[in-house]
């Protein structure tokens, strides 16, 4: 990490005796028992008794931006006297992505074959991702999740940040009201998360269809050659499928086409693409952190108990079993989809069946999910339950710059939805 404590940290006058926040560097040996606390602590559950989702860190509290150099994890610590106590957190990561094009975005709706005609070239700008903000309940509406932030977008501008996103529930109140009350965030995107349960039985592939497992190279030369210029999209792309977390990025195409007798390279491909084709790529997240859904009852608990024993019992019949949600669970991210073509979305779900079966033999891996934009043409061949889905999250942004790195756009954040978004890994 390229900032030291030294650089940020705050130290309150020795003698003091009110107490005193502190906004500083996250010291990973001897803030880390403490980080998890507050990390606990702000994940009490619903009061109703309703069910709700937890997540376990597994002991890393940079877990979701450690992937991403430059981050940044601040604390807020409460000094009173001798006493010290860590009460907030946040996270932070800068990116270069692409925000524009030089022509009107390409989208994925059917083209003709053969078609050769290059991707628009993309604008791109340094982007800074806020995520991870947590305050102790017990010391709350004390401004302290607003200093946090304040701290942390001086951090991005001394690093050259363009623009500065966040991502919420959209029934967050109290996040959004910080975000686009106070610090001046305007909401920008709203992207759905579409996940899907990982059955007993495997899920069959459609014998019309080939999928074809690229190399790291390849799926780089692919995505940079028609999907550069999507929303979002990485300029390092290529440290992205380089990641050991990143099992592989896949191709659907026609089983009869010249692609799935012989693979010439990406360049090849779409200079001569089949009628509908569609490619993804699988990240293990189970890796990094686990999920756990508490405060079911036990007649939930059991059905779920009988459907996976009647899948495994009786697998030809593809029951959707419920997987066991109940206790840690992790998760395959399904990422970079896209395709073309009339039949492009069913390629997809053929995708999506392939990422299935690859998690069912993952120990511990439950569900598969994607997120999507919210008008994305190919989210129809993503299979998903509405249960456990987030039908809108909400993408929060600031700009924090004057001018821009790549190219005149414009201001951004007031730019209107492109069809398709390429969501990071690194930091889902």
């Amino acid at each position: 990490m390229e900032v030291t404590a030294a650089a940020l940290e705050e130290e309150p006058a020795a003698a003091a005796a009110a107490a005193v926040v502190v906004i500083r560097v996250y010291d990973e040996e001897r803030d880390r028992e403490a980080a998890e606390a507050v990390e606990r602590m702000c994940e009490v559950g619903p009061s109703d008794g309703a069910m709700s989702l937890f997540t376990d860190l597994l002991g890393d509290p940079l877990c979701r931006v450690r992937h991403s150099p430059p981050f940044l994890m601040l604390v807020a610590e409460l000094i009173r006297g001798p006493q010290r106590e860590i009460v907030g957190l946040i996270r932070g990561c800068i990116k270069t992505v692409a925000c524009g094009t030089n022509r009107p975005h390409r989208c994925t709706t059917p083209t003709a074959k053969n078609h050769t005609a290059s991707s628009p070239s993309p604008i791109y700008a340094k982007v800074a991702y806020l995520l991870g903000l947590r305050v102790s309940p017990a010391h709350r509406r004390r401004g302290i999740a607003l200093k946090l932030v304040q701290r942390m977008e001086e951090w991005f501008e001394e690093k050259g940040a363009e623009y500065a996103y966040m991502a919420t529930e959209k029934d967050n109140a109290a996040s959004l009201r910080l975000f686009t009350g106070r610090c001046g965030y305007s909401k920008f995107r709203t992207p759905s998360i579409l996940v899907q349960p990982v059955f007993a039985h495997r899920l069959p592939l459609p014998p019309r269809l080939a999928v074809l497992h690229l190399s790291p190279a390849d799926a780089e030369a692919l995505y940079r050659l028609r999907f550069s210029a999507t929303e979002f999209f990485p300029r390092d792309i290529d440290a992205v499928l380089a990641n050991p977390l990143s099992l592989g990025t896949f191709l659907a195409v026609p089983a009869g086409c010249a692609a799935a007798a012989r693979w010439d390279g990406a360049a090849a491909f779409l200079a001569d693409p089949p009628a509908s084709w569609a490619v993804a790529s699988v990240w293990n997240s189970k890796e990094v952190f686990r999920l756990e859904v508490r405060g079911a009852g036990r007649w939930r608990r059991a059905l779920a108990r009988a459907s996976r024993a009647v899948d495994r019992a009786l697998p030809w019949l593809r029951i959707p079993s419920v997987p066991d949600l109940f206790r840690p669970f992790g998760l395959y991210l399904l990422y970079g989809i896209g395709g073309e073509g009339p039949a492009a979305a069913a390629h997809v779900r053929a995708l999506c069946c392939y990422a299935h079966n690859m998690a069912r033999g993952d120990a511990g891996c439950r569900v598969v999910a994607a997120e999507v934009a919210a008008c994305e043409p190919l989210r129809r061949g993503i299979p998903h339950w509405g249960c456990l889905s987030c039908s809108e999250d909400i993408w929060c942004v600031k700009r924090i710059a004057e001018e821009y790195s790549d190219g005149a756009l414009g201001d951004w954040t007031k730019a209107p939805p492109s069809p398709s978004i390429f969501v990071d890994p690194r930091e889902f």
